[in-house]
Parts: C-alpha cells; sequence; structure tokens
C-alpha cells in the first residue's frame, strides 16, 4: 500500500463553522491542509452538487485533493478526488469500479474487526473511530480510546490508518503516538471561524514534530 496520508486531515462542517464548504476549504488550505473531506448530511443532493463544484475549484486552485463524504455520484460529477464511505454506503468495490484507479477511497469503522475487513477492499486507507466521545456526529459507536486504537495499528501493520472523533489539538500527540497515521480533525479547526487558517498552521507544525513509533 503506498498511499501517504498527510498527519493532518480535515474534514469540513457548515454548521459549526458557519462558511460553506468552499469558504472553508480555502481557510484550511492557506493554514496548509493538503486533504480535506467535505461533508454534509443536511444539504439536498443538488445543494450539495454545487457546494462541492465550488469547493473543488478552490481546492484545485491550491493544488490539495478534496474527498467527499459518502456520495461517490457527486465525488464523480465534481471531479474530486475520491470518496469516503460509512459502513452502510455503496460497497467499496463498487465505488472503484466507478471511480477509477486513480481515486481516493476511505472506510470508516468502528472496531477492529471492520478494520481486518477493510484492509481487503480496494480502499487507499481506513478511519477508525470515535476513538473520544464527539459532538459533531450522531448515532456513532462507543469511545475506543487509546488502546483499541494501538490494537488495530497492531493488527493492520503499515496499511494507512486516520483516527477520528473527539480529538483535541491537547490529545493529537498521543494519538499519533498510539498508531494513527493522520488525525480527522472538525472541532479543533472549525470551532472559531477566523482563526481556521492559523489553528490548521499551528496543529500541523506540532503533528509534523511527532516521531511516530
Amino acid at each position: 500500500m503506498s498511499f501517504e496520508l498527510p498527519k493532518l486531515y480535515p474534514i469540513t462542517d457548515v454548521a459549526l463553522a458557519g462558511l460553506t464548504h468552499a469558504e472553508q476549504v480555502r481557510r484550511l488550505a492557506n493554514g496548509g491542509a493538503s486533504l480535506i473531506q467535505l461533508r454534509d448530511k443536511t444539504l439536498s443532493p443538488h445543494e450539495f452538487y454545487e457546494s462541492a463544484k465550488a469547493a473543488v475549484l478552490v481546492a484545485k486552485e491550491f493544488g490539495i485533493r478534496l474527498i467527499i463524504n459518502d456520495r461517490v455520484d457527486i465525488a464523480a460529477a465534481v471531479g474530486a478526488d475520491g470518496v469516503h464511505l460509512g459502513q452502510d454506503d455503496l460497497p467499496a468495490a463498487a465505488a472503484r469500479e466507478l471511480l477509477g484507479p486513480q481515486a481516493t477511497i476511505g472506510l470508516s469503522t468502528h472496531n477492529l474487526s471492520q478494520a481486518q475487513a477493510a484492509v481487503k477492499l480496494p480502499i487507499d486507507y481506513l478511519a477508525l473511530g470515535p476513538i473520544f466521545s464527539t459532538s459533531t456526529k450522531v448515532d456513532v459507536a462507543g469511545e475506543l480510546g487509546l488502546e483499541r486504537l494501538r490494537a488495530v495499528r497492531r493488527t493492520l501493520g503499515e496499511f494507512p490508518l486516520v483516527a477520528i472523533g473527539g480529538i483535541t489539538a491537547q490529545r493529537a500527540v498521543d494519538v499519533l503516538r498510539a498508531g494513527a497515521n493522520s488525525i480527522a480533525v472538525i472541532s479543533a479547526l472549525l470551532g472559531s471561524p477566523d482563526q481556521i487558517a492559523v489553528k490548521t498552521s499551528n496543529l500541523l507544525e506540532l503533528l509534523n514534530s511527532v516521531q511516530q513509533i
């Protein structure tokens, strides 16, 4: 598996940031983010398409990768770099067939058995969470904690692993040291919209200083 994850993986949230997805991508990119996931559970398909199209233009302007949450059809339609799938979304094999070999495909997992199954699928990385409790997503599995993260890392070997769920700037270093290749972050970056770029830059600097074990 040659896919390389950046240590920071921001996810957009319009309700939290009070900004369009495109503007969030712009501010995150200004802070140094190179891989961003666009996620929205409230917009209509047409609205999501228009928002994603605008965000892709910003991502291309900055030369960064943009991943669409759940919606393989919209990812294909707007020319995004890939898609992030949940356990109940379109199967990864079908997404790969639709998007092609060049697309980046990620999959959410919530326990060791799901993670073990995921590495056999045609995906580039898997996400594990929630590592800690989170307020940005409802109906999620229980908090996993760092020990379960370490157990998944031991089982997966070198497979690219994103940790997600309640990860603050203060917890981020511990999460990387527990075995994550990348930290998915929402609230820690978007809670203060006027500080998104600065917070992104500061967190990236912190994460890039960590020697993973």
